[in-house]
């Protein structure tokens, strides 16, 4: 057995080098990433790591807790998804509602005959100072009678203009409100400024500084979401710097159902460069990009944010497609 051992050890598979050498890469490939999934690695451990220290801030004594942009962006497609069934419903019942009051109204509508007095003639329909009467059955003696009362022809035509003006005011779409019954309150606890520039659709406006005021430092809205069941509050930045400390502060005021957002704007120019946000993302949010040979690169243009308060469809859907890369492999 010994000798066996001794012949064994002799025996060489190859030269201990090989082992060391590396396979050549082709800088033309270097940045395209395999989408199979190999299961752990060391690699991907590390990429792990080296992408939790550049992109969020762990702390062991964090009060608050945490949301993933992934987690969040699934949040807002459910529910877009129930708010647009309960307009869909809503507008069918406003339908029917409709179809029955004019079906109602027709068996009621009075004939012709017993609106005349008997002649032919509509009958006079005088008009007092509260204009009750309206504007139907204006004669000559409804007039006199107007101005006898005190009504001028320029009133009348007041009346008519204002009675037009309000019948012709537009109502403001859904897409200009929130969410109604959302379950999530979103604060961007940045600048007003930056919060113009660029911000996540559905967003408020927050600043930090807001929190340092002696007297009603909450909005109606916090104080709504405020440990209320079912509701959570969340707020971001642009790379965790204000909103953990915005978080910490509200969490020792008595917050407990506040979250924060993991990695804030700039994990979400990373994951989801469309479809969460409003406006042009800040230069420091983005991810450089190497650059391609024989390629200009070209500056993309700056343009402030919408007020937006409700995801389109297409915003929508950039969010399921960035979804779908991420989590199928």
């Amino acid at each position: 057995l010994i000798q066996f051992e001794k012949m064994s050890a002799k025996r060489s598979l190859g030269s201990a080098e090989y082992l060391k050498k590396k396979i050549p890469q082709n800088p033309k490939y270097q940045y395209v990433k395999t989408r199979l999934d190999t299961g752990c690695s060391l690699t991907k451990y590390m990429e792990r790591l080296e992408e939790i220290k550049k992109n969020y801030r762990y702390r062991k004594d964090e009060l608050f807790k945490r949301l993933k942009v992934t987690t969040f962006a699934q949040l807002v497609i459910q529910v877009a998804s129930v708010s647009d069934l309960n307009d869909i419903e809503s507008d069918g019942d406003t339908h029917r509602l409709d179809d029955n009051i004019s079906v109602l109204s027709e068996p009621d509508a009075e004939p012709l005959s017993e609106r005349t007095n008997g002649t032919g003639t509509t009958s006079v329909q005088f008009i007092d100072n509260n204009n009750e009467a309206g504007d139907a059955g204006l004669s000559p003696r409804s007039t006199l009678q107007s101005v006898i009362s005190g009504v001028g022809e320029m009133d009348l035509d007041k009346t008519a203009e204002k009675n037009v003006n309000q019948k012709s005011a537009p109502s403001p779409r859904i897409t200009d409100r929130p969410y109604p019954d959302c379950p999530y309150l979103l604060l961007d606890v940045r600048g007003r400024d930056e919060y113009d520039q660029c911000h996540v659709i559905g967003a408020y406006s927050f600043p930090i500084a807001t929190l340092s005021r002696t007297m009603n430092p909450y909005t109606k809205e916090v104080l709504e979401y405020k440990n209320t069941s079912g509701k959570i509050i969340i707020v971001y930045d642009d790379d965790e710097r204000i909103a953990s400390q915005a978080a910490t502060t509200m969490c020792e005021r008595g917050f407990e159902n506040l979250f924060m957002l993991s990695g804030g704007l700039k994990v979400i120019a990373q994951k989801f460069p469309e479809g969460l946000t409003t406006g042009s993302l800040p230069a420091h949010c983005l991810q450089s990009t190497p650059p391609v040979p024989g390629r200009s690169t070209q500056r993309l243009p700056s343009y402030p944010a919408e007020n937006k308060w409700r995801f389109s469809a297409e915003d929508l859907n950039n969010i399921q497609i960035y979804l779908e890369e991420m989590l199928i492999p």
